[in-house]
């Protein structure tokens, strides 16, 4: 007895129901890639730091840029201006070394990351402030003296 079966390609063929049916090459290849792969082989493997998270904050008269970057000393970071162009930048470097007997055990471990911001014209460049304490790096980017907002006043009629 045979059967019309619908390919994937939407034409049709004849199958003999007594001989076993294999799926076709390429549906085992669609079904290998399209297949979500183990947490395994889609994890970061990459020990180092991530790109971290960033706040930033408006007030009347500032601009606070806050990242959160434990573990890293303040020599590890460098904080450029270009052409209004905000530039920080970390590297780490680090190196363990372990006697045991006749063991010696070397381990290194590199990092960095770069995160760039566009700033408003607004900002006085030749005021801004950087600080890292207790693994926050605070960028204070105080405003221009004309961009501040002035508090609603009242204006007397003559």
């Amino acid at each position: 007895m045979s059967n019309l079966v619908a390919t994937k390609n939407g034409s049709t063929a004849k199958s003999n129901s007594n001989v076993p049916t294999f799926p076709m090459w390429s549906s085992w290849i669609d079904e290998l890639f399209n297949k979500e792969l183990p947490p395994v082989f889609t994890s970061n493997f990459n020990t180092g730091i991530t790109l971290p998270k960033v706040n930033i904050k408006e007030t009347k008269d500032s601009y606070y840029v806050e990242m959160a970057v434990p573990g890293l000393k303040k020599s590890d970071f460098t904080v450029d201006l270009d052409n209004k162009i905000l530039s920080i930048t970390a590297d780490s470097k680090t190196e363990n070394q372990e006697n045991e007997d006749n063991l010696i055990r070397r381990e290194f471990g590199y990092s960095s990351f770069k995160r760039s911001f566009t700033l408003p014209e607004t900002v006085n460049e030749d005021k801004i402030k950087a600080e890292y304490k207790n693994g926050v790096l605070s960028i204070h980017l105080p405003k221009l003296e004309e961009a501040i907002q002035k508090p609603a006043r009242t204006i007397k009629i003559t």
